[in-house]
């Protein structure tokens, strides 16, 4: 008994969709039949039966389960009811369609619902379950939930990393497509981190395992993902508490116009069939489906945008969000610095290439960010360097060193930045140049800001920075006010504030310092796949990648969503209110009754789905 039950639990969506192809053929075959005048071809048989047992039967059974355990009156409830009428009054036919058209709406809710999971799926088979463990210049292999934290592990090409860690020998190019949407494989070499579910393309490399699998970057992409349900959003709950009440009315219209028919007309069946159709038309199937099946559908286009986002309840708060706050550092800058302009003292006699080169000459050796920095740079404006000798390093300045047999140096230089960091260099004590450095803005990040402010949000920088360098990236991205020098807390408490007064903040950062403030706003958005756990714990949406044209975006599959849902229970309304005037009028009947209601669950159904593949213009 129990193999036959897992045998069906696998293959039921293969049997309901054979179910529903046959009930199809036998309801066309019926009305075939019905057009030639062949009804009675097959005695007391009508084909029409085959849909009321296949898709009928397990409405009603559910309906009945939902009822007597649950004490639930649903949407089924009231097919049950159509369904069983119909019968009574010997419509076959229409019975047999209510159930048939109830599941496809049914299926097709079901299909969106896997569409919109199946980056899940993808990004569980990505999760490598075996890891090269390297000991004592070996390697064996284990399960990757074996890889404890310090362990080196031994990544080959074309193997995908087990676990999140830091490579302490060889380089190679990984592709991070699937985790990050980068569609360029991405260099990495010693100290550079990797993450788990990437695929190594080329060298063999040793990593030091800094995670654990259960506890690596896919793992929690993969948790967030299978969060994502749509049946917390409000407006879900509220649709259902509405949908229940829509019930009760629908049973009062038909018991009411049944009556009222049959004591006008003196036609007791004239008055049941009408009550009938009443009830196949008021069902509010497709007001139940309008909602989850809009989410579940913006859900998954978020997320082969590299958005995962937690519930129908976040996508409902991003939305109504009307102000979007930023931590700088990670979220709109990259966190590294970067050289923005080199300037060559006008008595030096040269340029600031040169200036840049003699820099680049000193610093080649160094693992100082400032002094890779310079180097690349350097390398980029394609200058080549200096051979250099007596190289030293004054503790708390800079460095020493000398090109050609004169006395060069690159350190602290006495002159006022507006924002910048400043590196002084010299050649036997004068200064020739400066290096201005800052921390480099994120590509695309001035576009979003400005698509944030045409959708009508207010932009707000926090940052633990300094006036001058939190006023310069403000002023270049066109933030509308910032607020410098922030602690987690002081981030914290200027949100309050601001809802206080009336705001939805969206808080976007990346760091353990944005957790309270992630927590503490209307929505709170994780910056990076591979941010800290505080941040990703605290947010109800993740942007897996770097990319900033996923913030606009973000708003806008938000606001698309909740536009599509208005427009579906719309829908679904007038088209159950048009229904039931045209049956109480008797311009419906069963038959007719049941397509136009039914095709109304359909149509909302198809347009949720089609929400999948929208796209920004």
């Amino acid at each position: 008994m129990d193999d036959i039950s897992a045998w069906y639990e696998k293959n039921s969506d293969r049997i309901r969709l054979v179910f529903t192809i046959v009930s199809g053929i036998g309801l066309l075959a019926s009305l075939v039949m019905d057009w030639t005048g062949n009804s009675g071809a097959l005695g007391a048989f009508d084909p029409s039966w085959m849909a009321i047992v296949l898709c009928g039967v397990p409405i009603v059974a559910g309906a009945f389960l939902a009822v007597v355990k649950e004490r639930d009156i649903t949407a089924d409830v009231l097919v049950s009811l159509a369904l069983i009428g119909s019968l009574f009054l010997k419509e076959f036919f229409a019975a047999g369609e209510v159930a048939f058209i109830m599941q496809i709406g049914s299926m097709l809710e079901d299909f969106t619902s896997e569409r919109a999971k199946k980056g899940i799926s993808k990004l569980v088979k990505l999760s490598p379950k075996k890891a090269n463990l390297y000991m004592d210049g070996e390697s064996k292999v284990v399960d990757a939930d074996e890889v404890k934290i310090g362990d080196i592990i031994q990544v080959r090409a074309g193997e995908s990393v087990p676990v999140d860690g830091i490579i302490v020998e060889g380089s190679t190019s990984l592709d991070q497509s699937a985790m990050t949407g980068e569609s360029v494989p991405v260099e990495k070499g010693v100290g550079d981190t990797v993450m788990s579910g990437t695929l190594n393309q080329s060298g063999m490399v040793l990593v030091e395992a800094t995670k654990t699998a259960g506890d690596s970057s896919l793992q929690r992409l993969i948790s967030l993902s299978r969060s994502a349900d749509a049946q917390k959003a409000k407006i879900v709950r509220k649709a259902n508490r509405w949908a229940a009440w829509l019930v009760v009315v629908s049973l009062a219209t038909a018991v009411a116009a049944g009556i009222a028919i049959a004591l006008s007309t003196g036609d007791g069946h004239l008055g049941f069939q009408r009550a009938v159709t009443v009830l196949v038309v008021f069902c509010p199937c497709a007001f139940v489906l309008a909602t989850p099946t809009a989410i579940s559908a913006g859900i998954g286009n978020a997320s082969k945008r590299g958005v995962l986002v937690q519930s129908g309840e976040a996508l409902e708060r991003l939305a109504e969000s009307n102000v979007a706050v930023f931590d700088k550092t990670g979220t709109l800058t990259t966190g590294k610095p970067s050289v923005v302009k080199v300037e060559a003292e006008a008595e030096s006699g040269i340029d600031g290439r040169e200036v840049l080169k003699i820099a680049a000459s000193g610093e080649a050796a160094s693992n100082h960010p400032f002094a890779k920095a310079i180097v690349e740079r350097n390398n980029s404006d394609g200058n080549g360097i200096y051979e250099i000798s007596n190289h030293t390093t004054k503790a708390g300045w800079g460095i020493e060193f000398e090109i050609n047999g004169k006395r060069c140096s690159v350190g602290k230089v006495d002159k006022e930045s507006a924002g910048f960091t400043l590196v002084g260099v010299y050649r036997e004590s004068a200064l020739l140049g400066t290096v201005c450095l800052r921390d480099s803005v994120k590509e695309n990040a001035s576009e979003a800001v400005s698509e944030l402010k045409e959708l009508g949000i207010r932009t707000v920088m926090l940052t633990g920075d300094n006036e001058k360098t939190a006023r310069l990236v403000a002023e270049e991205l066109g933030i509308d006010a910032f607020k410098a020098e922030c602690t987690p807390e002081d981030k914290m408490a200027y949100i309050r504030d601001m809802e206080a007064h009336g705001s939805r903040v969206a808080m976007f950062g990346d760091g353990v310092n944005d957790s309270l403030a992630l927590r503490a706003a209307f929505a709170g958005v994780a910056m990076g796949g591979i941010g800290s756990d505080a941040a990703i714990e605290s947010a109800e949406a993740v942007i897996v990648h770097d990319n900033l044209d996923a913030l606009p975006y973000l708003f806008k599959i938000a606001r698309k969503t909740q536009s599509r849902i208005t427009l579906n229970l719309c829908i679904s309304l007038v088209l159950n209110f048009i229904a039931v005037v045209l049956a109480i009028t008797g311009v419906l009947n069963a038959v007719w009754g049941a397509l136009f209601h039914n095709c109304g669950s359909v149509l909302v159904v198809v347009s949720a789905f089609l929400l999948l593949f929208w796209k920004e213009k």
